[in-house]
C-alpha cells in the first residue's frame, strides 16, 4: 500500500502546479494587460512539466505491476489465446493489439499491452480533466482519491472506455458530432459498453421540457413492474451475461444514491434557475440525475454501475465547476468556496482510506503490489492445461 500513498501523495502536489486551459484563459482574460503573446507562458510550461511528470508516474506505476488487478491473469490468458487464434470474450480492438504487439515484439509481451492500456487511460483522463477543467487540482484530486485511477489497475479495458468517453464529452457538448462519434466507436472496440453514450450524452445535452421529464418518470416507475421485461431487453443488447451470476443484479448503491443526490443538490443550490442554462451546465446536470436514475430504479440490470459511471464520471469535472459558481458575497465573513475545497476533500479522502481498505479484496485486487522486477507471474490456465 505504500508505493499507491506515495504516489498519490506525488501526484497531488506536482498538480499543485498545473493549471487547466480554461483557470489559463481566466487569468489571461482578469489580467490588468491584455495583449497577444505567440510564445508560452511561464505558466503554461509549468503546468505541461508537471502533466508530463503525472502521466509518466501514474503509468508507470501501472504498468510494471504484474498480477496486480482482478482480471490480470485472465487477461494474459486472453492475450494468448488471441494471438493463438482461438475464440475470446473481448472485443476486436484489443485482440488485434495484443497480436500486433506480440508480434512486432517477437514473444507473448503482455507487460507492453498492459503498457499501452495504462498510457492511454491515463493520456484521456488527463486531457479531459486539463481541457474541461475549471479548477485542474481539484479535478485531478477527485480522481485520485474516488479511486478512478486505481481502479484502472484492476479493470483495464473499461477503464479505458471510461476515459474515453469523458474525453469524448467535449466533443459532444460543442456538438462536434463527428469527433464524438467517431472517438466513441473506437474506444467500443475495446470495451462495447461504451456504445451506450451515443445515446445517453446527447440526451443529457438536449433542452428538456415538462413533459419529457414527465414521460421519464413514467419509464423509472414502470421499472417496478416490467422489470423482466426490461430484463430480457437487456440481455438480448448484452447476451454475455445470459445464465450469468450478473443476472441477480448487484442491489441499490446507497453511496453513490447519496452521491448523485448531494450534487444534484447542491448543483441547485448554487445554480438555482441557471442549472440547466447552457448545454456545458445541462450536461453535467442530467449526466448526474440520470446516474441517480439508473443506481435507484435500474439495480436490476446486470453490471448497472458501468452505465452510471459513465455518467457519473462528470463529477470530477461538475463539481470544481459549482464550487466556482458559488456566490462569495452571500457569505461576507467566511471564504465559502475555501470551505466547500476543504469539504470536498475531507470527504474524498474518507471515501479514499475506506477503498483502500479492500483494496486486497477480490473484485478490486490491486494489493499486494509487485513488479515485473521482482516477481513471476503465476501459470496461466493454457499453462496449467484444462484437465
Amino acid at each position: 500500500m505504500l508505493i499507491y500513498l506515495l504516489l498519490t501523495l506525488t501526484v497531488l502536489l506536482i498538480a499543485f502546479n498545473v493549471k487547466s486551459r480554461q483557470e489559463e484563459c481566466t487569468a489571461a482574460i482578469g489580467s490588468d494587460y491584455n495583449y497577444i503573446y505567440r510564445g508560452i507562458t511561464r505558466q503554461r510550461l509549468k503546468s505541461a512539466v508537471g502533466i508530463f511528470a503525472i502521466f509518466v508516474l501514474l503509468t508507470g506505476v501501472s504498468s510494471i505491476r504484474l498480477n496486480v488487478g482482478n482480471d490480470y491473469s485472465n487477461y494474459v490468458e486472453f492475450m494468448h489465446r488471441a494471438f493463438s487464434g482461438a475464440i475470446v470474450p473481448t472485443e476486436p480492438g484489443f485482440n488485434y493489439l495484443t497480436i500486433l504487439i506480440y508480434k512486432l515484439s517477437g514473444f507473448e509481451n503482455y507487460v507492453a499491452v498492459f503498457f499501452v492500456f495504462a498510457a492511454a487511460t491515463v493520456f484521456f483522463f488527463l486531457a479531459a480533466i486539463r481541457n474541461r477543467s475549471e479548477n485542474f487540482w481539484m479535478s485531478f484530486m477527485m480522481f485520485m482519491l474516488l479511486g478512478y485511477y486505481f481502479q484502472s489497475i484492476s479493470t483495464v479495458r473499461w477503464y479505458l472506455a471510461l476515459s474515453i468517453a469523458i474525453f469524448a464529452a467535449y466533443y459532444c457538448i460543442e456538438k462536434d458530432w463527428p469527433k464524438f462519434v467517431l472517438l466513441v466507436l473506437c474506444g467500443a472496440l475495446f470495451h462495447k459498453s461504451l456504445l451506450v453514450v451515443l445515446v445517453l450524452y446527447p440526451l443529457a445535452c438536449i433542452k428538456w421540457r415538462r413533459w419529457m421529464l414527465g414521460a421519464l418518470g413514467i419509464l423509472c416507475l414502470s421499472t417496478l413492474f416490467l422489470k423482466d421485461f426490461y430484463l430480457q431487453v437487456a440481455i438480448k443488447i448484452y447476451p454475455s451475461y445470459a445464465g450469468t451470476e450478473y443476472l441477480s443484479g448487484g442491489g441499490l448503491s446507497k453511496v453513490n444514491i447519496l452521491r448523485c443526490l448531494v450534487v444534484g443538490a447542491f448543483a441547485i443550490y448554487v445554480l438555482r434557475k441557471d442549472v440547466t442554462k447552457d448545454r456545458e451546465l445541462s450536461f453535467y446536470f442530467f449526466c448526474n440525475l440520470f446516474g441517480l436514475l439508473f443506481y435507484t430504479f435500474g439495480s436490476f440490470i446486470p453490471t448497472v454501475s458501468r452505465i452510471a459511471y459513465y455518467l457519473t464520471v462528470t463529477h470530477i469535472l461538475y463539481v470544481p465547476l459549482l464550487i466556482n459558481r458559488v456566490d462569495e458575497k452571500t457569505f461576507k465573513r467566511t471564504n465559502i468556496r475555501s470551505v466547500l475545497k476543504i469539504l470536498t476533500v475531507a470527504v474524498c479522502l474518507v471515501y479514499f482510506i475506506n477503498y483502500m481498505r479492500g483494496a486486497g479484496n477480490d473484485g478490486v485486487r490491486i494489493l499486494p503490489y509487485e513488479t515485473i522486477f521482482f516477481h513471476e507471474l503465476p501459470a496461466t490456465l493454457s499453462e496449467r492445461g484444462f484437465g
